[in-house]
């Protein structure tokens, strides 16, 4: 990974790209599942062989997490990658808008009350517990793949196809977060409910690639 400006512009762009076209098909395509389960998904792989050796293509705040604390990163770029892929995010949103021409439907996540039916606040805990499970499994796939050269042909397919994975199933529970940065954006613009849950769809992410990655660790120590 190359530590100069042009990583945080690349990460900027990446997640410009994965806030348009996420968001975008999942606009546009009514909520589609598939569509929109393999929109997040494509735009990862294509990322990832576009500025992956410029970056490492995280686009991704929880992600980003994950490598300081493998210590594969200083928490200086750390930092400055969050700050890029949330200014990312938001230009990705705001061109979404202007196309759109209005801001009502942005892709914004919220938890879907006709299927996660606890109400109140058992409701938001456990679209929480999703968005952890789900960046759990996101992250440690992450980092069981780039753990070893001989995969590096294959990185951007496998994190890309797990990302299709974990839509598939969340989409219907919470709109699938698994990414502060692409939740951020969407909620500030639309407001409303997404904007109250904001919350979630932060810190889900976040405790989601804190224990995947301990797991890792720790399943790697447990090995050796």
């Amino acid at each position: 990974m190359k530590n100069n400006f042009s990583a945080y512009i690349a990460e900027s762009i990446g997640t410009f790209v994965l806030v348009l076209f996420g968001c975008g098909v999942a606009v546009v395509s009514g909520g589609n599942l598939v569509a929109t389960a393999l929109a997040f998904g494509l735009v990862i792989v294509a990322m990832a062989y576009s500025i992956g050796n410029i970056s490492g293509c995280h686009i991704n705040p929880a992600v980003s997490l994950s490598m300081a604390l493998m210590k594969k990163m200083s928490w200086k770029d750390f930092s400055l990658y969050v700050l890029f892929q949330v200014i990312g995010g938001l230009l990705g949103s705001l061109v979404l808008m202007l196309i759109l021409g209005g801001n009502n439907n942005l892709g914004a996540n919220a938890i879907n009350p006709l299927v996660i039916t606890a109400g109140g606040f058992g409701a938001l805990l456990i679209g929480l517990i999703v968005e952890i499970i789900l960046t759990f499994v996101f992250i440690l796939t992450i980092l069981g793949v780039t753990d070893k050269i001989d995969n590096k042909i294959i990185v951007g397919l496998v994190i890309g196809l797990t990302l299709t994975l974990v839509h598939l199933l969340g989409i219907n529970l919470t709109g699938t977060s698994v990414n502060p940065a692409r939740s951020l954006a969407p909620a500030i613009l639309q407001g409303g409910v997404s904007l109250e849950q904001i919350w979630i769809f932060i810190i889900g992410p976040f405790l989601g690639a804190i224990l995947a990655t301990y797991t890792y660790k720790f399943l790697n120590r447990t090995q050796g």
